[in-house]
């Protein structure tokens, strides 16, 4: 099963595809598909948008997602920023929409509990967590985006019950 995951933003979308099989994720540099739809900082919000709608439908186009996953939108104090990553989430329902792909959505600290054991991590310890669960030995890219977009279509893996959690997770999560 493909899953792509995907982190709203409102400059950058994170994404990230994975496969599970067998009740594994399965690991390796060439299966997975992980970087970020970015967007030019003086673009207005209508620009962005349509960039992130044209490159986000492209996407799922080429990747042939089996479903998609997407965070939840949860701020508990800047509404700007809500509403904005908000205008971004619509843009990833849409294009989830037309393609016909199942959409699920999960919490930040579900995502965080189910990649670290630890509903509170940063996003180091995300990345961290990632790395060692696909078994990448390098980094394509930098940006915390792509990788929240793995986490993301991990968390699914796990909480759907297409995969099992490494016992390295199972662990953190009993303290």
């Amino acid at each position: 099963m493909r899953i792509l995951g995907i982190d709203p933003g409102t400059a950058i979308i994170g994404y990230g595809m994975i496969e599970c099989d067998h009740g594994e994720i399965v690991c390796g540099y060439h299966h997975a598909i992980y970087g970020a739809i970015q967007t030019d900082k003086d673009q207005t919000a209508s620009a962005r948008l349509l960039v992130q709608y044209g490159q986000l439908t492209g996407l799922i186009r080429s990747a042939k997602p089996d479903l998609i996953v997407t965070e939840k939108l949860f701020f508990a104090r800047n509404v700007t920023t809500a509403i904005a990553v908000g205008q971004s989430r619509g843009i990833i329902l849409l294009t989830a929409e037309q393609a016909g792909a199942p959409l699920f959505e999960y919490t930040p600290m579900q995502i965080k509990q189910q990649i670290t054991g630890y509903g509170k991590a940063d996003k180091k310890q995300i990345r961290e967590m990632v790395k060692k669960i696909m078994q990448l030995d390098t980094e394509r890219t930098k940006l915390d985006d792509a990788w929240d977009g793995l986490a993301i279509a991990i968390t699914h893996c796990y909480l759907a019950g297409l995969a099992v959690r490494p016992e390295f997770i199972v662990q953190n999560t009993k303290h």
